[in-house]
């Protein structure tokens, strides 16, 4: 589906999609990376130290448009692992590393998408980028959302900041069937009705709720 497309099935703010939004995604990027080189140093490292394979995962998601791009995250499970059927990671997974637990714990997994955000492939504030098979099976409607580029954060990523514990309440072998029925397409309104009434303010709102909500105890049934 075209942009064209998707924009007429619903409204937009100019905000998703302005000069200004991006230039606020260049400048917070560009800061992030430059405070957190040190810290992402060390944790290339300390992947590398404890498990075999590379420091970064890379998996193709789908992006504004639906165009594909590859998703840059440092690697918490065991190398291989994730290339599979499943795709989807509940809290106790034992593909996962330990030091994964604690990137995972604490969202520094993430680190490495301020690159993806330099590229033009993503955004500090926008629906979380899924991967396409999932996308394939929620209605079109839900699927308007790809209209605007994807984010590191956005307004379902804080209320889904604990979804891995949600995910470990379904028995595996339902896994892909209730997160195509139930959770991408509940995201996909939170993250349509973000774009509708999306400002700088908003922006501004939602990453600072996702920073409270990263370091203060949360609701996994939220």
């Amino acid at each position: 589906m075209s942009q064209t497309q998707l924009l007429h099935r619903r409204p937009f703010s100019s905000w998703c999609f302005s000069p200004a939004k991006r230039a606020l995604d260049v400048t917070v990027a560009i800061f992030a990376l430059t405070l957190t080189a040190p810290l992402m140093l060390a944790i290339a490292l300390a992947i590398r130290a404890t498990s075999p394979g590379p420091a970064l995962f890379r998996q193709e998601r789908s992006g504004q448009n639906g165009r594909p791009f590859q998703l840059l995250k440092f690697r918490t499970m065991e190398s291989g692992s994730s290339t599979g059927a499943v795709r989807l990671t509940p809290r106790g997974d034992k593909r996962i590393t330990s030091v994964g637990k604690w990137l995972r714990a604490w969202k520094l997994d993430e680190l490495p998408q301020f690159i993806n955000v330099l590229q033009g492939e993503m955004s500090i504030v926008g629906p979380r980028p899924d991967v396409e098979e999932f996308w394939l099976q929620v209605s079109e409607n839900d699927r308007t959302a790809l209209a605007i580029k994807p984010g590191i954060t956005g307004a379902a990523s804080t209320t889904f900041i604990h979804e891995e514990e949600l995910l470990a309440q379904v028995p595996a072998s339902e896994l892909g069937e209730r997160y195509v029925r139930d959770i991408l397409p509940r995201k996909a309104r939170l993250d349509l009705d973000y774009a509708a009434r999306a400002s700088f303010w908003s922006d501004c709102a939602i990453l600072a709720g996702t920073l409270l909500r990263i370091f203060r105890p949360g609701n996994p049934t939220e």
